[in-house]
């Protein structure tokens, strides 16, 4: 007879660990937001509710809540944010993640000029704001960052259709992406 082995076997699926460090992140998350919200409820004394007007409730909803879209932003909000997002890829994006440009991996130094790009960039960048703070997402923050955020958009941005398609080294081009004026929320009637 042979000899069995001690206790019960089985195989645990490789992704399965990916799943549960992703729950952990979203458990720490959590944690984090419970936390603050409960030290806002202590500083109110026992028994009273704090004293809000509603305008002054949905102004502070409205800000601060969720990251704005950049694309959606007028000045100087958008010029506040665009300049925030062009400190991170230039000192970190740029001489951390891209290599030389080649025809196969493009990349325009004047990405700025490209909505797509400036909103892809600025979508990657919130994310790299919450998810490489392990007081929020945990760990696996940064592997989440990179899998989920980051090569995703890097692969759209540098691709033979991506936003800097029609730029090389010698020559810049914007309006190779850019559709003629089409009447929509993301555009302004001038008055």
């Amino acid at each position: 007879m042979p000899d069995e082995p001690e206790g019960p076997s089985f195989e645990v699926p490789v992704g399965m660990f990916q799943d549960v460090e992703d729950i952990k992140a979203q458990l720490a998350r959590l944690t984090a937001l419970v936390d603050a919200l409960s030290a806002g409820e202590d500083d109110a004394p026992a028994g009273e509710e704090p004293e809000a007007d509603a305008a002054g409730q949905e102004a502070t909803e409205e800000e601060g809540q969720y990251p704005p879209f950049i694309l959606l932003l007028d000045p100087p909000e958008y010029d506040d944010e665009l300049r925030g997002l062009i400190e991170w890829v230039e000192g970190v994006l740029v001489p951390g993640y891209l290599g030389e440009p080649s025809a196969d991996s493009k990349w325009c130094h004047l990405w700025v000029e490209h909505p797509v790009a400036v909103a892809r960039l600025h979508a990657a960048w919130l994310a790299w704001q919450e998810l490489t703070d392990p007081a929020s997402c945990g760990y696996t923050g940064p592997s989440v960052w990179h899998r989920d955020h980051l090569d995703p958009a890097l692969r759209e941005l540098r691709g033979s259709s991506g936003p800097f398609a029609g730029c090389t080294k010698g020559e810049h081009q914007v309006e190779h992406r850019m559709p003629s004026l089409v009447p929509s929320a993301w555009t302004h009637a001038e008055d």
